[in-house]
């Protein structure tokens, strides 16, 4: 049962969002309340826009501001924390008729988010090159290698949401023309803070592997089978140099 002011405090928050609460009627009604409301409405508004500064840099702020207001009128923070405000922003704007004709900008805010996961992700150790030194070929391929906790990828399979990204993460122009392809992105997490990097289609297959519990050699095997091309080698080195590994 609810005690007394946490009822209070659910009442409160349905009243700022003007859903009706007999109990705080003549508290709404006033003309301080509707003051409190929209100061709670653009705090939500500015973290949102905060949180994705990718997004607003290919919008503008003014887009952002606009879009994030509509989004904040139906959807209470539920983390007091406002850095993880907007968990479901991408999907809000892959139905928001304004950015119909972007329809890139779901993904980018999707890998804004990623950032934000990397970035608050809790501090462990990395994987040390050193303790795979000492492993025969059969041992290490039973190895299950699992990704650190700040470690986050993604494939986008139709669109060059990456390259999107960085260059509006990075304030650098967009390439032009820029290829319509396919791209999938690393973020990790290193000494210089939030990193990030280029990642193909077999690399997001193999970690998504090793995420599963698999082994070295059935991650690798299911990596390959995803893109024959792939380099394993290659993928494996810059995978270890991002320290996207816990230790064994």
């Amino acid at each position: 049962m609810k005690s007394s002011l946490g009822q209070f405090q659910d009442d409160f928050i349905d009243a700022l969002y003007q859903r009706p609460v007999p109990a705080l009627a003549a508290l709404s009604e006033q003309p301080g309340f509707s003051v409190y409301r929209n100061t709670v409405i653009k705090a939500c508004c500015d973290a949102l826009c905060d949180n994705l500064p990718s997004v607003e840099r290919l919008v503008g702020r003014d887009w952002l501001s606009a879009a994030a207001a509509i989004y904040a009128h139906d959807r209470p923070p539920e983390d007091a924390r406002l850095i993880f405000y907007g968990k479901d922003f991408p999907q809000f704007l892959q139905h928001f008729e304004p950015a119909r004709e972007l329809p890139y900008l779901a993904d980018v805010a999707r890998l804004d988010l990623l950032w934000i996961d990397t970035f608050t992700a809790i501090e462990e150790p990395a994987l040390a090159l050193s303790t795979l030194h000492g492993l025969s070929a059969a041992e290490l391929a039973q190895q299950c290698l699992q990704p650190r906790a700040s470690t986050r990828w993604q494939w986008f399979a139709e669109q060059p949401i990456y390259s999107l990204w960085r260059c509006s993460r990075e304030a650098q122009p967009i390439p032009q023309p820029l290829p319509w392809q396919a791209e999938g992105a690393l973020l990790y997490r290193s000494a210089a803070g939030v990193s990030w990097q280029p990642l193909e289609h077999g690399g997001c297959v193999f970690l998504n592997a090793c995420a599963a519990g698999l082994s070295l050699d059935q991650a690798s095997a299911q990596a390959l089978a995803a893109q024959a091309d792939l380099d394993f080698t290659d993928l494996l080195a810059r995978l270890l140099g991002a320290a996207a590994f816990a230790p064994l």
